[in-house]
């Protein structure tokens, strides 16, 4: 099984679209904002450090890029080669490589796993924007390629986070700038119950070692000047012996 050719559509239409510009992108925040704040979480629970690290739903590649200064062996993975696009030309040095990836297709997962082995994943603000019925296999996914020894750190919109995209999206004045594309390619955030992601990794085969709260930081700003913050939760899984 695979994503569905509209979800496909609209993010090569979103990512088409898209601006090279440094925070064009609503979710696109520096990775110090971002990517760097969720290392000294996740590098605490690294059990081979030395694993290839698996960027999935990498976008344009700007964490991506922070993380190859931090990996010997980064891969940016995409469901979108409109995004890939974004991310190359970005990383004109090939700091990291880049790869068309559907998450959600068993067998792609099983072939990236045969040519990295078990490697570690970074997965920001991506569940929430899968199809409902996607969301299981894309964490199966996610457990085949980190086997028996790699370790994955997730980060997904809380419950929370709804109130306050709906607020937006119903302002007076319309949606901010940056998150008009998103509901106008039809990828409006979904809902994810914050006791649904545990239960994914769990029915997957992956143990929750560490968990947490932190905002989703954005590139847009509100009406009163303010940085737009969304709730978010994070998880580290694993196997454990």
């Amino acid at each position: 099984m695979s994503v569905t050719s509209r979800y496909r559509e609209a993010w090569e239409g979103f990512w088409r679209e898209a601006s090279d510009e440094e925070g064009a992108v609503f979710w696109d925040a520096a990775p110090d904002l971002t990517a760097g704040r969720h290392l000294t979480l996740f590098e605490a629970h690294l059990a081979e450090p030395g694993l290839p690290m698996v960027d999935l739903g990498c976008g344009n590649g700007t964490q991506t890029r922070f993380l190859a200064d931090h990996f010997t062996r980064v891969v940016g993975a995409d469901l979108s080669a409109a995004a890939l696009d974004h991310a190359r030309r970005a990383d004109p040095a090939g700091q990291a490589a880049y790869r068309l990836f559907d998450a959600v297709e068993k067998t792609e997962a099983e072939t990236l796993h045969a040519e990295l082995g078990d490697a570690n994943i970074y997965m920001r603000g991506v569940l929430h924007q899968a199809e409902p019925d996607d969301r299981q296999l894309m964490v199966n996914g996610i457990a085949t390629l980190v086997g028996e020894r790699g370790r994955v750190f997730l980060v997904e919109l809380s419950e929370s986070a709804k109130p306050v995209l709906v607020g937006l999206a119903q302002s007076p004045a319309g949606p901010p700038p940056k998150l008009a594309p998103i509901f106008r390619h039809g990828i409006a955030p979904g809902e994810v119950a914050d006791a649904a992601v545990p239960e994914y990794l769990r029915a997957a085969g992956l143990t929750v070692l560490a968990s947490g709260e932190l905002p989703l930081i954005t590139t847009e700003y509100g009406p009163d000047g303010a940085r737009i913050e969304l709730p978010s939760k994070w998880v580290v899984a694993g196997r454990t012996a």
